[in-house]
């Protein structure tokens, strides 16, 4: 594009980013378009990930799991990402855009098959399909943005993407607040997951494959040949880097994750909450948390992803104490920062994950913090499951369990700095 042609965004705000996201940078069309088709694709992701954590009670309550059992239940399910570690390098072979649409209609069906389950083992088994794709699906989009986006805006843009995606979440409290009039009562949210299925076309025709894939050097990402090449190369050329987004994607998700996993359940159980109350909450003080990837995203490409997620990263046990030990209006505050905090520290570690490695395995190197995630969850959930069997409250442990966030900070700070530099001088 030349100095005097005129950019998209400058004269024409795109229809589907609201308003209250802030200011768009001048970008060029196609990163506009691409942006809004893998975030509609996320949106939908975010939808079937926020039902487990909103329908809980009423899933429980349907396939009769106790809640001293939860933390097991929700960490079985939590475990379907790990085969996404074995699906995602699949990107670095035949194409981030393949996998991406496999991926986005195999979860869109997991979501419908979901909503006829008839036992607790029946659920489990759909959904962990599911979250293998969910998964997939959600580190191959911000591979996707990370390679095509300029380096001055990359930090904006996967902000933006986790922002439109967390919509979802807000498209599923909408919904959630009628669940005991909707017919067949939580399964039919997972019915409406179906619908990235009807988008197919818009998606085959919208996604193209990222420049930086198409054009590698050794055209190695043309085959299936070589499948664990990433995963050495990966390993040998940044030990330290790969070890310390694994470590990063374990501390933070036993400890964000497992809080936040249960925060319908505090508040519809043991705070006695309503449905719509919930919504409501989701609905508005939610909407804090939205702007927490765009805060993040911002503030990364101004002062750098360290201390941006060291500082993010380094609240949340504070907010965690604060959401599970008070009552009344404080509830909804510390929940809304605890949001915050969450999709602001995922921002900086997707961009991290992304930034650090070169193209030959980059989606390699996401797919390892995406099976370390699924670990540390799997892991926190267990250690919640183990406490509350020893006598210990829900409202004790989670916040025990939070504790263990501050120690990714020790790690974050060291990792080299990414802000506006180019992919491949990072990597170098």
């Amino acid at each position: 594009m030349s100095e005097a042609a005129p950019t998209p965004t400058a004269s024409r705000r795109p229809w589907w980013i609201p308003p209250f996201l802030g200011r768009i940078p001048d970008l060029e069309p196609q990163h506009v378009r691409l942006l809004g088709f893998v975030s509609l694709a996320l949106f939908f992701e975010n939808y079937d990930f926020s039902l487990l954590t909103a329908a809980l009670p009423f899933i429980a309550s349907s396939l009769e799991i106790g809640e001293s059992d939860l933390g097991g239940f929700t960490g079985m399910i939590r475990l379907g990402a790990l085969p996404a570690f074995f699906v995602v390098p699949f990107a670095d072979r035949i194409g981030r855009r393949r996998v991406f649409l496999a991926s986005v209609a195999m979860l869109s069906l997991g979501t419908l098959l979901t909503a006829f389950s008839q036992t607790a083992t029946q659920f489990v088994a759909i959904q962990l399909l599911t979250r293998t794709f969910m998964l997939t699906a959600a580190t191959v989009a911000f591979v996707m943005v990370a390679e095509e986006l300029p380096a001055a805006h990359r930090g904006w843009a996967i902000g933006m993407l986790g922002a439109l995606a967390s919509l979802g979440h807000g498209f599923s409290a909408i919904l959630f607040a009628w669940v005991e009039y909707l017919p067949f009562g939580w399964r039919a949210l997972y019915v409406m997951g179906v619908l990235p299925v009807l988008f197919l076309g818009s998606f085959r025709r919208g996604v193209p494959e990222t420049r930086r894939f198409a054009t590698q050097a050794d055209g190695g990402g043309r085959a299936l040949a070589g499948y664990f090449e990433p995963f050495r190369l990966l390993i040998r050329r940044f030990p330290a880097r790969a070890a310390g987004i694994a470590l990063l994607g374990l501390l933070t998700a036993a400890s964000m994750g497992s809080a936040y996993q249960f925060t319908a359940q505090f508040l519809l159980v043991h705070r006695g909450w309503e449905p719509g109350q919930y919504s409501l909450l989701v609905l508005t003080a939610g909407a804090l948390g939205v702007l927490g990837n765009i805060l993040a995203g911002r503030l990364g490409d101004i002062v750098g992803r360290r201390v941006v997620g060291a500082a993010f990263i380094g609240v949340f046990p504070l907010l965690a104490w604060g959401f599970f030990r008070t009552d009344g209006v404080f509830v909804v505050i510390s929940w809304s920062l605890l949001v915050l905090s969450l999709t602001a520290s995922t921002t900086i570690l997707r961009a991290l994950a992304t930034e650090l490695f070169p193209t030959a395995y980059r989606g390699t190197s996401t797919g390892l913090q995406t099976m370390m995630e699924t670990v540390g969850a799997a892991g926190g959930l267990a250690l919640a499951t183990v406490g509350m069997r020893s006598g210990l409250e829900l409202t004790t442990v989670l916040p025990l369990l939070s504790l263990l966030a501050p120690l990714g900070v020790f790690v974050i700070v060291l990792f080299p700095e990414t802000r506006g530099r180019e992919l491949e001088s990072i990597s170098e």
